[in-house]
This record gives C-alpha cells, structure tokens and sequence, in this order.
C-alpha cells in the first residue's frame, strides 16, 4: 500500500492536487504492475496514467524503478506533461510532502536530468526557489545539499542548460554569504565546501556562462571576498582577466555595465513569499498595509536570521515587479513605501548597508539605452515622499548614495558617476519626478549634503537650476549621519588593486 504524499494538520482542507494524483493511482493501480499495457485510448488516459505513475514514484520508493520504466514505455511527449506536474507538486505541495517524498522527488529529478526531460529545467529552478536563506534547519540544509550534488554529478548534462546553470550560481553565492557570515557550526563545513566547489568550478571552468547573469554577479561576489576561494578569483578579476579564457572580457566594467535579468531575482524568493508580496503590492490600500505587513514579517523576517532576505526582497521589487499605470495611479501601496518599510525591519547596520546597495545598485551603472526606469523610480520616491516627515531616512539614503559614488570603485569611478548622472536624468525625462530641485532646493535637507549633491549635479551637468555655482565644501563640514562602515561599500576589485599596488605587485 502506497504511502501518503503530504501531511495535513487537523484543520486544513484536503489538498486538490494531491486527492488527484491519489485518485489517479487507486484507479490505475492494477495497471502499474508488470507486464504493462502499452496502448492508450485517449488523452486523458494518459494524463491519468502520469498522475498516477508519478504518484507511485513519490510513495512508493521500493516500486520506484519499476513505475520509471513504466513512464518510459509510455512517454509520448517528451516527459512534458510528467514534469508539469512535478513542477505543481514542488510549487504548492514541498512544505507539507513527507521525507520520504522529498527523498523521492531529488531521485526523480535525477532521472529527468538523465533523459533529458522537456522542462526539466524549470523543475531545477523550481526547486532552488525552495532552499530558504539563513535557514539552518535540517530540512533546508539536506535540500541545499542535495542540489548541490545533483548539479555536480550532473554536471555534463546540465550545461546544456546554461540558465539553470546560471540561476544555480546565483543561488549558492547568495546561500553562501549566509552560510559563511551566520553560522560557525563545524556541522556546515561539508556543505559550506560543497557550495564552494560548485561556485568555484562554475567560474573558473565556463565564465563565458556566468557572464549572462549581468551585474549582480559581482554584487554577490563582493560578498565573498573574505573566503579564501573567492579572494583568488577577485584577484584574477582585477588583475588578469585573461585567466577566465573568455573571449571578449577585459574588465569587471563590462559586467556593470550588463543588466542582470529579472529572473534571477526570483531564485531568493520564495513562491509563497512571491505570492504574499505581490499581492500587498497589487491590492492592499496605502494606509491599510499595516497588518499585512505584521503578519509578512512574523512569517519571512522575525524568524533568526529573517533579516537577511530584505536584500533580496528589495532587489526582487526593483526589478521583477513592475506594477501597470493602472495600479501606479491608484492608492494601492508604492513599492518605495513597502521599501522604506522593510529597511526599518533591519536591525543590524550590515544589512541595512546591503539593503540599501541592493536599492541603489542599477543607478550606479545606469543606461538608458539598456536599464529600465522602473528599477531605480523606487529609491528616488522614497527619497522624494519621505521629505519632511522621515528627513534622517532621506538624509541616510542620499548620504548613502554620493558615499556609493565616491567609494563603491575607486578605478572605475567615472562609470560610476556616468551612471548615476544617467539615473536622475532619465528620472525627470521619464517625469517620476518634475525636477530635482525637489532635492536640490529642499530647505529641510542637510546643508552639507545639498551641497555635495548640486555640486555632483553640476559636473556632470545634470538637472541642476541654471543659477546654481559650485559650492565649495565647508572648512568644517556638518557631522554625517550615522551610517553602517562603508569599507564594506568599495569593491574587493578596488581594494584588491591598492593592496597589490603597496606591495608592489603591479606595474
């Protein structure tokens, strides 16, 4: 007798796509022991008949291999139909399945990787959007660890598919700052090398690959710079691009200078995380957010270690949420608000300072010709509608921002500057804001940062109101405000080349 798929508690309602693969396999079970019957009369028979091989597969782990030949024998359309129902059990059902289902379900993947399946890939990236950040319970370490060695053993086959290669990269660099800064259990080691190894091989062996993911590779990297592997890969970065044996790449400047693909924000998020934010940012009314933020952060950010997935919320409604006119001129929530929201939800300055490079990140390399004004519209309202009640949150953030300008890469400091001129230009073409003496001319902002910001305006002859003289900066400036460390804030590229240049390593 088949064991059950997942487990209800008392006052949960039965699972719909459960009761159908169940009733799938009660009603097929003669049919799924040898000597099969290879004739199908009709559509829905075959349906049927997946749903229920699939369902043996998951709850019968000692009939296995026999329902796999099962499916192979009958297979007309590439697996696809298979997958698309493993696909809706990863989705919806992950949490709730048994152990022994999740065991099954990693098997049966493997297999699908083997033959090549019709969608496999999209059942990969299904199943890293389940590994949960900061989450040291042994469920999600079994899961990142699993994965983790599915992609090195299947290594051959899968760089046929070069986005789920990808989207695995990003996903265990990400993990990987987690794992590394949170946790000193000896227990992790293993993992944490395992994680390490996939990464390492990946960009060391096909970083013609690891090119595609665009710009926010080296936001993850710089997370990284402290492990020994990734230190010797900043170097060759810096220094010898030529190492990586790919065509074309000279410098890091053309990885800033590549968007990174609203996809790969995804992978950081998980679906019933992705359901609850769309749904605050698509139908809940400014000013009745507030319970639905309670129970978003008692759910996602109050657990230990919760705060680490504000980068990736912040960076995952940037990019991947664009919301139409129609929501855009009605009183749902902004996403500059639900922002504003989520860095007071960050308790330590590290991750407030991530948080806020995560907000920032497409203004420093804008193009007009290639960005979307939708991915940096957020921290300039955020800036703009926090004026004059939250003045220290506007302060912080465009303090933040010139601090970005002057510090994030020293070398590459004019590509810096280009982007964010680039980035409030195409703000007042685009009309998000009317103009920026809404900043510029704000009495209430700090005298020193209006200063330094009309001063940036007007040498790269930006927006700034025609009357408008360079200022020089005070002899005795005002204090800054109060902001995280900001070495943390240069690229390990630029500290790596004045380390070397002290040593006298380059030329």
């Amino acid at each position: 007798m088949a064991s059950e798929l997942i487990l209800l508690a008392s006052y949960e309602a039965k699972n719909q796509l459960q009761l159908s693969l169940k009733q799938a396999f009660e009603l097929l079970e003669p049919k799924l022991r040898p000597p099969f019957p290879l004739t199908i009369s009709n559509p829905e028979e075959y349906t049927h008949l997946n749903q229920a091989i699939l369902y043996g597969v998951l709850c019968e782990p000692h009939k296995a291999k026999v329902h796999m030949k099962h499916l192979h024998a009958i297979v007309t359309d590439g697996y696809k139909l298979f997958l698309s129902l493993l696909v809706k059990i990863v989705n919806e059902l992950y949490l709730k399945l048994v152990d022994s289902a999740k065991n099954q379900l990693i098997w049966v993947t493997k297999e699908m990787v083997d033959v090549s399946a019709i969608g496999v890939d999209g059942l990969l990236v299904c199943l890293l959007r389940q590994v949960v950040g900061a989450d040291f319970s042994e469920g999600n370490l079994w899961l990142c660890s699993e994965l983790a060695n599915l992609f090195l053993c299947k290594w051959d086959c899968l760089l046929e598919e070069p986005l789920v290669m990808t989207s695995a990269l990003y996903t265990y660099l990400r993990l990987l700052a987690d794992h590394c800064r949170l946790s000193i259990d000896v227990k992790l080691d293993a993992l944490k090398q395992l994680e390490i190894m996939f990464c390492v091989k990946l960009l060391r062996e096909q970083f013609h690959l690891c090119l595609k993911i665009g710009r926010d590779l080296i936001r993850l990297l710089q997370d990284l710079v402290h492990v020994p592997e990734f230190k010797a890969i900043w170097k060759d970065l810096v220094l010898n691009p030529g190492k990586f044996r790919t065509t074309g790449f000279l410098d890091v400047s053309q990885l800033y200078r590549t968007r990174t693909s609203s996809c790969y924000f995804l992978l950081r998020i998980t679906p019933e995380m992705e359901t609850q934010l769309r749904f605050l940012l698509s139908c809940v009314k400014f000013g009745s957010q507030k319970r639905y933020q309670a129970w978003f952060a008692k759910k996602f950010l109050l657990r230990p270690g919760g705060e680490t997935v504000v980068v990736d919320i912040v960076r995952f409604i940037c990019c991947s949420h664009h919301p139409s006119n129609e929501v855009i001129q009605s009183d749902i929530i902004p996403r500059w608000a639900v922002i504003g929201w989520l860095l007071t939800c960050c308790r330590k300055s590290y991750f407030e300072a991530v948080a806020k490079l995560a907000l920032f990140y497409d203004w420093l390399f804008f193009d007009e010709r290639v960005d979307n004004v939708m991915n940096i519209e957020p921290a300039m309202l955020l800036m703009v509608y926090s004026m004059p009640r939250y003045m220290n949150l506007t302060h912080s953030l465009l303090e933040f921002l010139l601090l970005l300008v002057d510090n994030y890469d020293v070398d590459r400091k004019s590509i810096i500057v280009r982007g964010v001129s680039s980035a409030f230009a195409t703000l007042v073409q685009k009309g998000v804001v009317c103009s920026l003496d809404v900043l510029t001319c704000c009495d209430v902002l700090s005298p020193f940062l209006r200063e330094r910001l009309q001063n940036f305006l007007l040498g790269s002859n930006v927006g700034a109101p025609k009357d408008l003289q360079p200022v020089g900066v005070p002899a005795h400036p005002m204090p800054l405000l109060s902001l995280p460390d900001m070495s943390i804030m240069v690229t390990p590229a630029a500290s790596q080349r004045r380390k070397l240049q002290a040593k006298g390593e380059m030329d």
